[in-house]
């Protein structure tokens, strides 16, 4: 083995697909307990490795030097064996400042909030520093001589400007948690997670439906990826590359959502574009009859709306922790907020948008059984598509112009 990724836990790390588009070479995951760690460095049988949670700090007494920079930081994410002597870098720093910087999130004189106090933390202090944050507080979990508790934060602290989540919370398949209560800071200018699964976390999609600018940790996995990269082989590569790997990433690991009317298309053309995108598609509807184990209007005239909506919301659960996959959604999903928010963890949401008379109404769908009915539904859903959804497809002509312009409205929001 010559290069990889060790820590604790990492079936779902993107590092292996980023390494192997970066450079030539084979880049394995390792996953280490901690009684496995020390012999594992001794060993020595291996180039260059990264490290993750929670050996950032762990590893640096196995080691024969630090780079001043990284030890500076007191967090070690990167090594390389020259010789059989281990030397530690830190390119967690560049990473978050690349993230911070790219996505316009401009910490000078602000007040900022670092929750958690682990390795990726100091990265994150770091940074801060060198960009000029005026007042830096690391909120932990529990009483601490170097931090303050969640409770005096909410007590005393409720003008702080900028929230950084380095803790585990919000990490699959924990998605649902959310670090902190974004409401009790009315001041708030700008959000980011380092955690890169979901590719949204919870506390970034509360961040932006307040509209909030936020950023999510695959762009900083990308980057400091491309710096590690650069030290390995002892060579530069394009900054540029960074942003391009990222949309790749995305564009492969996102899911395309669509909402819309029933009747709208969004079954064909959804076919049609996960076959284009590479993506499997999902009719959650189809799923739910599964279930239910009769038609979807049987199960309304037995069991009501409202247990309906239930097994829809538990469907929606399971598939949005999904990656890769076109989504074709009910017409009502939007009628639940928690749908559209587990959606947008891994999704981007595309309204297939078909004028009202164009719509098919009767054929089992319970809630529009003539057109009269569709179009007094369309009328009340109107702002709760144009509210969830990431862009518009519209979907009026031919089915092949539908298609490409769902194929456009993704590109559109990556």
């Amino acid at each position: 083995m010559r290069y990889g990724l060790i820590g604790e836990k990492l079936g779902h790390s993107f590092s292996k697909l980023i390494h192997e588009k970066l450079a030539d070479y084979t880049y394995d995951l390792i996953p280490l307990s901690r009684e496995a760690l020390e012999p594992f460095l001794k060993e020595r049988a291996f180039s260059a490795l990264n490290v993750t949670i929670p050996y950032k700090e762990t590893v640096i007494p196995h080691l024969d030097r630090v780079d001043a920079h990284a030890e500076a930081i007191g967090a070690v994410n990167t090594i390389v064996n020259h010789n059989r002597l281990l030397t530690g870098y830190n390119t967690d720093f560049g990473g978050f400042r690349y993230l911070l910087l790219h996505n316009g999130i401009d910490v000078k004189g602000k007040k900022v909030l670092v929750l958690g106090r682990g390795g990726a933390a100091k990265a994150v202090l770091a940074v801060l520093k060198e960009l000029g944050a005026k007042t830096v507080l690391t909120v932990y979990y529990k009483p601490h001589p170097e931090t303050i508790t969640y409770e005096e934060c909410y007590e005393t602290h409720g003008d702080a400007e900028i929230i950084i989540n380095t803790t585990p919370v919000g990490m699959y398949p924990h998605g649902e948690d959310c670090p902190i209560a974004l409401e009790r800071f009315p001041a708030l200018e700008g959000v980011a997670d380092v955690i890169y699964n979901p590719l949204r976390t919870r506390l970034i999609v509360e961040a932006k439906k307040r509209g909030i600018p936020a950023a999510g940790g695959l762009e900083m996995l990308v980057a400091q990826a491309k710096y590690a990269v650069e030290i390995f082989l002892d060579t530069k590569i394009e900054e540029d590359r960074i942003d391009e790997i990222y949309r790749e990433l995305l564009q492969e690991r996102s899911n395309l959502v669509l909402i819309g009317m029933s009747g709208g298309g969004k079954t064909v053309l959804g076919k049609a574009a996960a076959e284009r995108l590479g993506k499997t598609f999902v009719d959650t509807d189809a799923e739910i009859v599964k279930r239910i184990g009769m038609p979807i209007a049987d199960f309304f005239a037995k069991a009501g709306e409202d247990a309906f909506r239930q097994i829809e919301a538990d469907v929606i659960q399971e598939y949005a922790v999904q990656n890769n996959l076109l989504l074709s959604t009910g017409g009502g999903v939007v009628k639940k907020q928690e749908n559209i928010d587990r959606l947008r963890q891994n999704g981007r949401i595309l309204w297939l948008k078909r004028d009202a008379a164009l719509l098919q109404s009767g054929n089992g769908r319970p809630l529009a059984p003539d057109a009269a009915a569709t179009e007094r539904l369309y009328r009340e859903r109107l702002p709760l598509y144009t509210a969830a959804a990431d862009a518009i497809a519209e979907n009026n002509g031919t089915a092949e112009e539908g298609l490409l312009a769902i194929l456009a409205a993704y590109e559109q929001t990556l």
